[in-house]
């Protein structure tokens, strides 16, 4: 037995070595494409589309490539019966920068594939929220920012402070106060994480974004941040972090955790096609700097 244990550790480390080798080329490959195991609809309808060129939009009749960012219709050659349709959980509002260039935004991504559930603003246009604060988030990374895992516990809060200060009438007994406040139960389901309707989120460069996020109409909404995620967007600004993600990027994550961490459901996909136009474009950019194709680059540029 103890003869042959060297040769026994000697394969127990190559087998270790074998094991780590392969993890890494996974991590590798995973890394080099992050949207490879997305549950998508087909794609053909772009690949014609993006064979045969610019196409009409229907509406407008400006020259476009896949959709058209005034109107968020897909052009002619993209009939919008192949385009899917994306069923959310909750109501999401844009805030567009009035500079922000529309035909690079990611935002009207969602606003094609989820139009009954996204509206998009053009600022200094926003919402009234004030009356809603418990209802309403606005994604945005900050030193006041909360996690999605702690999203219910801050909304709920939020209500009992509303309730509290409805009911605070110093014309009233104090037991009645107390009463009211007692009976305020964070676990009732109009408590609970499902009070969330609607995610805010900002559509700028991170440059310009201060002026929205600086709003007095958006200050006293909780905040949310996407900490873990990172960006695989080929525009990504130099000088910030890989944190900082797209809008549409932004939006499909935050719906994905809140998904398995707030409605506790497990995460088959339901939300994958959010990504729809981005995958593709995201392949075609790879694909053409691989081959240095500059005409490929041109047509989503």
């Amino acid at each position: 037995m103890s003869l042959n244990s060297p040769l026994f550790l000697k394969e127990s480390e190559e087998n270790s070595k074998f094991v780590e080798s392969k993890q890494s080329q996974i991590t590798s490959i995973a890394s080099e494409d992050p949207l490879q195991n997305l549950c998508l609809a087909s794609q053909e309808v772009l690949q014609k589309a993006q064979q045969s060129g610019r196409s009409k939009c229907l509406k407008c009749g400006g020259s476009r490539m896949f959709y058209c960012y005034t109107c968020y219709v897909p052009v002619e050659n993209v009939p919008v019966e192949q385009i899917p349709l994306v069923k959310l959980p909750l109501k999401i509002d844009i805030i567009k920068h009035p500079n922000e260039t529309d035909g690079k935004s990611t935002a009207i991504h969602a606003k094609l594939l989820a139009p009954e559930f996204v509206n998009i603003y053009t600022y200094p246009c926003i919402p009234e929220y004030e009356e809603k604060d418990h209802e309403v988030a606005l994604v945005f990374p900050g030193p006041h920012s909360v996690s999605i895992k702690d999203l219910s516990f801050y909304l709920q809060r939020r209500i009992q402070n509303n309730v509290r200060g409805k009911n605070d009438d110093s014309d009233k007994p104090s037991f009645k106060r107390k009463k009211t406040e007692e009976g305020c139960d964070l676990n009732d389901s109009k408590y609970t994480g499902a009070a969330l309707k609607k995610v805010i989120f900002i559509d700028s460069t991170w440059n310009q974004t201060n002026k929205i996020f600086t709003d007095e109409r958006l200050q006293g909404l909780l905040q949310v941040e996407l900490k873990t995620r990172k960006t695989c967007f080929w525009r990504h600004q130099k000088g910030k972090p890989d944190t900082f993600l797209s809008t549409i990027e932004a939006i499909y994550y935050f719906l994905v955790d809140y998904h398995t961490d707030i409605l506790k459901e497990k995460y088959k996909g339901q939300y994958d096609n959010l990504l729809f136009f981005y995958s593709f474009m995201y392949q075609l950019i790879k694909n053409a700097k691989c081959s240095g194709d500059k005409e490929a680059r041109k047509l989503i540029s």
